[in-house]
């Protein structure tokens, strides 16, 4: 890299094990960009590391128990001045931007938002309306986003709703798959099978009149169903010890390791925001380059926004609508390669 970049860049050699080590070497000049996975086995060092050390800090994650354990640290990275922004790839930033923007469009009436993730292809005709199949979940993805996929079955996941009960909205423990979302979009019915997001962090922080947040992923297209099923059923096995090792093991052995995606994959991500009764206000869609492109652009814009001389970040563990706001400078550098926001306000009936 640094010879097809012709730029003399330091190479420090540190173990992303050990906190201490890492505080050592970040201070509060610096922009931290983890991509360190699996985070839940490697994650925790670095951005505890960037937090103490009063060091703005992003990374790459989609895993749900780690981007929760990163929120935790939020009174550490206030008290530093260090901004602590997890997911700040595919993962999570297109649905935190386009849950924000329905639910900006929807107004004060807006209380619950449901955001799905899906997959596109381009060179297939208007690829908002493309309709994606089992296969583009294997021929679109690396082997490791698959084996995270795999691995994301046996790991506690949340969600964010107001309880049955009464009392305010909270973040609530419920296992990947335990619900399935529907999304009516470009005349095309789309399911997703909730997961866990930093939406569910993220957007109650700058909208706290929030009852609801849903994050689903969809990628399985016609299948969609079918796996969720399969995962609710299985949920109680999965998360036995000897099983949740098993399904570990086995996630890293999957066949495809070393394939490349496709190239040309695309992203599509939905927003809904509804009303107290669940009728829908307003809609709002990003299309963007495959999310391994796009991960690659938020990360570098982030990280150039971040470094650049007055920006001011808020100190803390926040999403990343609270910690850059709506909308990137259109003269950003590295900018992410998001398609103008479709957008589709509704009256409820």
């Amino acid at each position: 890299m640094t010879e097809r970049l012709r730029a003399d860049l330091d190479v420090i050699e540190a173990d992303v094990t050990s906190t201490a080590a890492l505080t050592r070497i970040f201070d509060r000049t610096d922009v931290v960009v983890s991509t360190v996975g699996p985070f839940a086995q490697l994650g925790l060092p670095t951005v505890t590391a960037a937090a103490q050390a009063g060091a703005h800090y992003l990374d790459s994650t989609g895993e749900p128990p780690f981007i929760r354990q990163a929120f935790t640290l939020d009174a550490v990275a206030a008290t530093r001045g260090a901004s602590i922004v997890p997911a700040f790839g595919y993962d999570y930033v297109p649905g935190n931007l386009a849950g924000a923007l329905a639910l900006t469009e929807a107004g004060e009436r807006a209380r619950r938002v449901e955001i799905g993730y899906f997959l596109t292809r381009s060179g297939h005709g208007d690829e908002r309306r493309y309709r994606s199949t089992l296969r583009d979940a294997y021929t679109l993805t690396t082997g490791g986003t698959r084996a995270s996929l795999v691995g994301a079955a046996v790991e506690d996941a949340f969600a964010y709703r107001r309880p049955r009960t009464g009392g305010p909205a909270h973040l609530a423990d419920e296992h990947t798959g335990a619900r399935l979302l529907s999304f009516r979009y470009a005349g095309i019915t789309r399911r997703a099978l909730t997961v866990g997001g930093s939406e569910h962090l993220g957007l109650p922080e700058v909208l706290p009149h929030l009852d609801s947040v849903g994050v689903g992923l969809g990628w399985f297209g016609r299948a969609t169903g079918l796996v969720q099923t399969t995962t609710h059923l299985a949920a109680p096995l999965l998360h036995t010890s000897a099983v949740r090792s098993s399904v570990t093991k086995l996630s890293h052995r999957l066949p495809g390791s070393t394939r490349e995606p496709d190239a040309n994959g695309r992203a599509l991500v939905i927003a809904v925001a509804r009303d107290a009764a669940g009728h829908a206000l307003a809609t709002t869609a990003l299309t963007g380059p495959d999310p391994y492109e796009m991960t690659g652009s938020l990360l570098a814009w982030g990280a150039s926004h971040a470094a650049a001389p007055g920006t001011t970040l808020t100190p803390g563990a926040h999403g990343p609508v609270a910690a850059f706001g709506l909308q990137t400078p259109p003269s950003a550098p590295h900018r992410p390669d998001f398609a103008r926001p479709s957008r589709r306000r509704r009256r409820s009936s």
